[in-house]
C-alpha cells in the first residue's frame, strides 16, 4: 500500500468493508440504517482519507451516498429505489430522529457555552445532537457534550439522577430536541472538540446578549432596528427557542438561592 498509490474505487471497497458490509442482516435491510452508516464513511473519507491524498475529489453526501449505493455489491438489494429515491427518505428519516443535548451554564447563571458548525455558514447552537439507537436521552446529552466541546459533565459532577435533572424541549421541523440545563461549569475551562471538521469555534454567550424568539408577525427589523441585528438573530436561531424556558427556570433558581 505503500507504494502503490490507492485510487478512489480502492478506498471505496475498502469504506464498504469498514463501514457497511459487516453490519447485521437487520440493519442491512434498512435503507434509513445503511444511509446511517454511509454518512460515517462520508466523515470519514472526508476527515482521513482525503488528507493523506487531496488529489481525491471531494464530495458531498449527498454524491457520496450515490457513489457508494452504486459501487457496494450488498445495496443491490435496493435496486428497486431509485438512488436518489433513497437518498431522500433518509434524509426525511433523519430529520426526525430525536436530539438531546445540554445548556451548560456557569455558577451566575448568566453565560452559557456555545458551539458554531464547522460548515460556511455555520449558525451558533448549544452543544447537541441526535441520539443513537438504544441510546438513553441524558447518556446522548452527556456524550455529545463531550465530543463537541471535550467536557466530561459527568466527572466535573454536575450529573444528576435523570429525574432530578432539568431540561427543555423545543420541537423544530418535525425533530424534537431535548436539552438538560448544566448549571456550575467553570469559566475557565479549556473546551476542544474530540471529533474532527464538526465544531469551529466554542466559546461563553451572556444570556442577556442573545435574542430571543419573536411574537408570531413582529418583523425583526422593526423591532431591533438594524441589518446587523437581523443577521444576529439569524445566527442564533437554533438558541433562541429555548432561551425563554431557560431564563424563567434561571429567575427561579435565583429565587431559590
Amino acid at each position: 500500500m505503500a507504494d502503490t498509490k490507492m485510487r478512489l474505487v480502492d478506498w471505496l471497497d475498502d469504506l464498504c468493508v469498514r463501514f457497511i458490509i459487516n453490519l447485521p442482516q437487520e440493519e442491512l435491510e434498512s435503507v434509513e440504517r445503511i444511509c446511517f452508516q454511509v454518512e460515517e464513511a462520508q466523515w470519514f473519507y472526508e476527515d482521513f482519507i482525503r488528507p493523506l491524498d487531496p488529489q481525491l475529489p471531494s464530495m458531498n453526501l449527498k454524491k457520496f451516498c450515490l457513489l457508494i449505493f452504486q459501487h457496494c455489491p450488498l445495496l443491490s438489494a435496493f435496486s428497486e429505489y431509485h438512488h436518489t429515491q433513497a437518498y431522500s427518505e433518509f434524509l426525511a428519516y433523519k430529520t426526525r430522529v430525536p436530539v438531546r443535548g445540554a445548556i451548560m451554564l456557569n455558577d451566575a447563571m448568566d453565560q452559557a457555552v456555545l458551539v458554531k458548525g464547522w460548515k460556511k455558514g455555520a449558525k451558533w447552537s448549544f452543544p447537541r445532537g441526535k441520539i443513537n439507537k438504544d441510546e438513553k436521552d441524558l447518556d446522548c446529552a452527556i456524550r455529545e457534550v463531550y465530543e463537541e466541546t471535550g467536557f466530561e459533565i459527568k466527572e466535573a459532577g454536575l450529573v444528576k439522577d435523570e429525574a432530578d435533572m432539568k431540561y427543555i424541549e423545543v420541537s423544530m421541523r418535525e425533530q424534537h430536541m431535548r436539552l438538560y440545563v448544566f448549571r456550575g461549569v467553570p469559566m475557565d475551562t479549556y473546551f476542544a472538540p474530540r471529533t474532527r471538521k464538526e465544531i469551529s469555534k466554542i466559546d461563553w454567550y451572556k444570556l442577556s446578549d442573545l435574542p430571543t424568539l419573536k411574537r408570531k408577525g413582529q418583523n425583526p427589523q422593526h423591532v431591533q432596528g438594524n441589518g446587523e441585528d437581523v443577521y444576529k438573530d439569524n445566527m442564533f436561531y437554533m438558541v433562541a427557542p429555548f432561551l425563554g424556558p431557560l431564563r424563567a427556570w434561571i429567575n427561579k433558581q435565583k429565587k431559590q438561592d
